[in-house]
């Protein structure tokens, strides 16, 4: 039961990757998508980081990248090893950040969600 499960699991991995339907198509633009607005949003937002900290007394995000490590781990855990920003430019960046992850999350929570409902109708269609 666990092998047939884990099969039919690899092969619908490996058919969004083919992108094998429209529905598979779909959810693999929806992840592109995401994965290159993030990309963006985690340079820029290391940039910005960057500038706005880098001579603020106290700061650890010193270099770019510090600014760097500092955005991709705020995006991937909402925290990091560095200490949050010190100026109000960084704080206001860094809510920003938060709330960006969070809405990532609901958006990859909802494409899935939709392409589970309509693989399953797909394949009751097929039964």
């Amino acid at each position: 039961m666990l092998i047939d499960v884990l099969a039919s699991s690899a092969r619908e991995v490996r058919d969004v990757f083919r992108g094998s339907t429209a529905t598979h198509r779909r959810l693999r633009d929806h992840l592109v998508t995401i994965a290159v607005a993030t990309a963006g949003v985690d340079l820029i937002c290391a940039i910005l980081a960057f500038l706005l900290e880098r001579d603020t007394n106290e700061t650890e995000i010193k270099t770019f990248g510090s600014a760097v490590f500092w955005t991709t781990t705020q995006l991937l855990t909402v925290s990091s090893q560095i200490k949050n920003p010190i100026s109000t430019g960084g704080r206001v960046l860094d809510v920003f950040m938060e709330i960006y992850a969070v809405t990532v999350i609901a958006t990859l929570a909802g494409a899935m969600g939709s392409f589970l409902q309509k693989r399953g109708s797909e394949i009751d269609d097929k039964a």
